[in-house]
């Protein structure tokens, strides 16, 4: 920032002085060759034809350095490119200050407009040279009138000039990248004092930066908190797992080390059915796990009807006399991840088709005015009594043990639903009669124009 600042500074500080440069130049100029024109106007005034048809001037001009030889101010008048004079008594054609060397003119035009440039006749004295070209009354003769001045006094002024634009500048220069550097130290100091905070908050083993901080970086310091209170509910999360993990085949553990230190004669029973438990915490618990873990990746966003089409074909592969109906909002989507959203529906639709009487009626984006995606799972069993229907979310609850199954299926929709920030709630069903499934789900952004494309 400090380098970009002071290039900044520096490329328009040149630009500006160049420009004012050259404006001041133009106008001391201006100013030094209007007077040159003003003395070439006062002898045009007083220029008339004498009787030998010479030039002379009818009153004096009133400059004296004409009059001065070498004064560095002079006149010439010539015609047709040859020195003329005039009377004896009165001012030469050629000034005094001139001596006897005359005015090397161009001569390279004829008309009315003064012509002003510069001539190096003269060592050391570089001249400023106005001349015009006129025709006056009772004479045929183009006479050129001419007045010269040293440029001494005119380049000193532009060194003068020169010197107070530079020395000007060069000072506006540094203090203006001093100003730039001090605002980008003091700009930047609530970063700075945000890294001391985090130290601190290391130091004192806290998860929140509490210290008092500027507003300008207050947004920052919320998002870091956010992340870390983030973090922190995640550590919670693996470690509750964990624990309820270890807990939950604590149990199946003690029994199969009772039934082989006792040397029990139904100990293979006891191992399938224990392992069978274990199994199902297990993988409870890796759902769970991996729920979270793809929900930390970032904002998903998934087709509803893609999902449990594809979970219908599935479906219907177990249970090929089955009546499978999917309607709504074909282009209905949610917050989460296609796996997650599977294997949600899997166990809903899986679950309605075998406890169900065959028929299993999905209806995606039920109420469209809402602000999450609503989603029904019917079929026409004979449903779940109300008492029942809190019980049965729990680990291993099922109401039909005649039907093979873990218990986890409802336990794994209602916890993964819940990460995500969703909820899902079960109901009788009034159009076939047995249960209804309410999933309400996050709904997920519209993808963007380079993602869409006909399936």
């Amino acid at each position: 920032m400090m380098l970009i600042a002071a290039g900044w500074i520096g490329i328009l500080l040149l630009a500006g002085g160049f420009a004012l440069d050259r404006t001041l130049t133009r106008m001391v100029e201006n100013n030094f060759d209007d007077q040159l024109e003003y003395l070439l106007n006062a002898m045009l005034v007083v220029a008339e034809i004498g009787p030998d048809g010479e030039v002379y001037f009818n009153r004096p001009i009133g400059e004296p350095r004409f009059l001065e030889p070498n004064s560095g101010l002079y006149y010439q008048i010539s015609a047709d490119g040859r020195e003329g004079y005039s009377s004896y008594s009165l001012e030469p054609a050629l000034s005094r200050s001139l001596w006897d060397s005359p005015l090397e003119l161009r001569g390279d035009h004829f008309d009315n407009e003064p012509h002003f440039y510069d001539s190096g006749q003269i060592d050391n004295e570089p001249l400023r040279i106005v001349e015009r070209s006129v025709i006056l009354p009772d004479s045929d003769a183009r006479w050129t009138f001419a007045v010269a001045s040293a440029r001494g006094e005119l380049d000193a002024q532009l060194a003068r000039i020169r010197s107070i634009l530079v020395w000007s500048f060069a000072i506006l220069a540094l203090g203006l990248m001093m100003m730039a550097m001090l605002q980008t130290w003091y700009g930047l100091s609530p970063l700075r004092r945000v890294r001391a905070a985090i130290q601190h908050m290391r130091s004192k083993g806290t998860n929140r930066i509490t210290d008092p901080l500027p507003l300008e970086v207050q947004p920052l310091v919320e998002e870091l908190n956010g992340i870390l209170a983030h973090s922190q509910r995640q550590a919670e999360e693996a470690r509750t797992h964990a624990g309820n993990l270890a807990h939950a085949l604590k149990t199946p553990l003690t029994v199969l080390t009772n039934a082989a230190t006792a040397n029990s004669p139904d100990l293979g029973a006891a191992v399938i059915r224990e392992t069978r438990t274990m199994q199902r915490h297990v993988d409870h618990h890796l759902a769970r796990a991996r729920a979270v873990g793809r929900r930390a990746v970032g904002l998903a966003s998934t087709p509803v009807c893609e999902s449990a089409e594809a979970v219908r074909r599935a479906v219907e592969r177990l249970y090929p006399e089955g009546r499978f109906d999917i309607a709504g909002n074909r282009q209905a989507r949610v917050g989460i991840e296609r796996q997650d959203l599977d294997e949600i529906l899997g166990n809903l639709i899986e679950n309605a088709a075998k406890y169900g009487g065959g028929s299993v009626f999905v209806t995606v984006d039920a109420e469209p005015a809402s602000e999450d995606c609503v989603i029904w799972v019917e079929d026409d069993g004979a449903g779940i009594p109300p008492d029942e229907r809190t019980r049965i979310f729990d680990r291993g609850a099922r109401l039909d043990t005649g039907k093979p199954g873990t218990g986890l299926g409802l336990a794994i929709v209602r916890d993964v639903a819940e990460i995500y920030g969703g909820s899902v709630v079960l109901d009788e069903s009034e159009d076939l009669g047995g249960l209804m499934v309410i999933l309400t789900l996050p709904r997920g952004p519209a993808p963007d124009d380079a993602d869409t494309g006909d399936d």
